[in-house]
């Protein structure tokens, strides 16, 4: 078991100090800014990422001894589940889950000439992923009445960008899975937010074709 300690070298507030968080699309991007402010402000963070390789050097870039990679394909229950019990035994709970995990698809395209296979790839990476880890924490956090679930939406998922047609109704999607369990859980000590960004610089956006990045 890693105990959270204080980081006496960093000038961040220690508000995460002595809890544990988990953090899924961690390798880079989003995920992985979030996982290293966690970790700066006090946090044992698991980095979860469907890329081993990457999400081993995420750690390794944070210089962090609380911190730790596990390899997990959010979309397979099986690898979640065990991705859940190697951190449980690691760090006996878990406090915080950041879900960020997430793939824009095939995009810049009207919605009849998008691939049914190319739009269950996406809802099951920022869809499915997302209720299976969140499955998967609640009883823990509710155990011990206390637990903190932050979702990664987007604008997309408010507004509906054209040419967007599963990326933008996976991340409504996460948004209304993220107003149940608020509701679900309002009286037990977990909250469940999300947050719906703009376009940000990451390598998911360099990605996309330029007409669909200014939409």
């Amino acid at each position: 078991m890693i105990l959270a300690t204080n980081m006496a070298s960093t000038p961040f507030i220690q508000r995460f100090t002595g809890q544990f968080a988990i953090v899924t699309g961690a390798a880079r991007g989003i995920g992985f800014a979030i996982a290293s402010r966690l970790a700066k402000e006090g946090a044992a963070v698991a980095l979860l990422d469907v890329d081993e390789d990457a999400a081993t050097q995420a750690v390794a870039k944070l210089q962090n001894p609380l911190c730790t990679s596990v390899a997990v394909d959010v979309r397979n229950k099986n690898s979640v589940a065990t991705a859940f019990q190697t951190i449980t035994e690691k760090f006996s709970t878990i406090h915080v889950l950041v879900n960020a995990a997430g793939i824009t698809g095939c995009t810049n395209i009207r919605t009849a000439e998008v691939d049914p296979e190319d739009w269950e790839k996406v809802y099951a990476v920022n869809v499915r992923g997302l209720f299976l880890t969140c499955r998967l924490a609640l009883p823990i956090m509710e155990r011990q009445k206390y637990g903190r679930i932050l979702n990664i939406a987007s604008i997309s998922g408010k507004e509906g960008n054209a040419g967007m047609a599963a990326y933008s109704s996976s991340k409504a999607a996460v948004i209304g899975l993220t107003k149940v369990i608020g509701k679900e859980y309002a009286t037990t000590g977990i909250t469940c937010n999300a947050i719906a960004p703009a376009v940000v610089q990451t390598e998911m956006v360099a990605a996309l074709p330029k007409q669909q990045v200014y939409l």
